[in-house]
């Protein structure tokens, strides 16, 4: 514990005020049911687009307004930030299995085997992330297990190619050597042997990548193939408000602003992994 306590006194202004972030969005995430003040669906037509409590005319009612249907933001807000939490932590746990898993079997077997792994890499990389998780959503149909299958299934590759090439170094070290001249199996010495030494940067790639995976998602839902409308996410809280920008403003530009917040401390956060990994790459505050 005091040697955590050293770690976090010695980071950066913006790794902590991403830590901060972070924690209180978690913790709101999971008291979403407590913190809230009203139901999720709670109808109120007779408030309908009413304005957040700074603006005129503004209540301490709806601190954060009503949308076109009378629901309370600031509700919505909390329990569409249970969502996008879900989403990028759930969708990047499976493009990790899968590139870790690829990426191990690729720079350990070589041969045929990276040679397919890496041409379905490219054919990955041709077309434009978002673009794949269109068409596949399309055809898979809106709905969030959908969406996190998709985004977890079309966001292996970076995973991939950073084990690969990890591996393509370890494998040739000395403790490696060994193992297989003691008679270690494939399974054994790429389990037991190589995957501890480059799980490291998975997980912090993981980390960094749950911020792209939840705005994909925002992205998908708020052209109408994400999450079913009827679900309260970020991005259909957006998708929501477009006809109101003018109007009531406040129902995208909260939702927006919770949206950068959140990702780019999840960035910050990913950053700092990075550099207690390797100090020579820490930036100057």
């Amino acid at each position: 514990m005091k040697k955590v306590w050293e770690i976090l006194k010695q980071s950066t202004r913006t790794a902590k005020f991403g830590l901060v972030v972070v924690v209180i969005w978690v913790l709101v995430a999971i008291f979403a049911p407590l913190l809230a003040p009203y139901g999720i669906n709670d109808i109120d037509v007779v408030q309908r687009l009413a304005p957040p409590c700074w603006m005129e005319n503004g209540s301490m009612e709806h601190l954060l307004g009503t949308d076109q249907l009378g629901r309370d933001v600031l509700t919505r807000l909390i329990y569409g930030s249970r969502i996008s939490l879900i989403v990028g932590i759930v969708a990047g746990i499976v493009g990790l299995i899968i590139g870790v898993i690829l990426g191990l079997l690729a720079g350990y077997f070589g041969g045929i085997i990276d040679s397919i792994i890496s041409r379905i890499i490219d054919v990955m990389l041709a077309f434009p992330f978002i673009f794949l998780a269109l068409l596949l959503v399309a055809a898979l149909g809106s709905s969030l297990a959908n969406v996190i299958l998709v985004l977890g299934i079309t966001g292996w590759v970076p995973y991939a190619r950073t084990i690969r090439a990890q591996v393509l170094s370890v494998k040739e070290k000395e403790f490696i050597k060994s193992a297989r001249s003691l008679g270690c199996s494939d399974s054994r010495i790429i389990f037991k042997q190589i995957l501890p030494s480059v799980i490291d940067s998975a997980i912090i790639l993981g980390t960094m990548d749950i911020g792209t995976i939840i705005l994909s998602e925002a992205s998908l839902t708020y052209l109408g193939l994400g999450i079913p409308p009827h679900i309260a996410t970020w991005g259909n809280m957006i998708a929501n408000g477009n006809d109101y920008i003018f109007s009531a403003g406040w129902l995208t530009m909260i939702p927006g602003i919770a949206l950068l917040l959140g990702c780019i401390s999840i960035n910050f956060v990913g950053d700092w992994l990075r550099d207690i990994r390797d100090p020579r790459l820490r930036g100057v505050d």
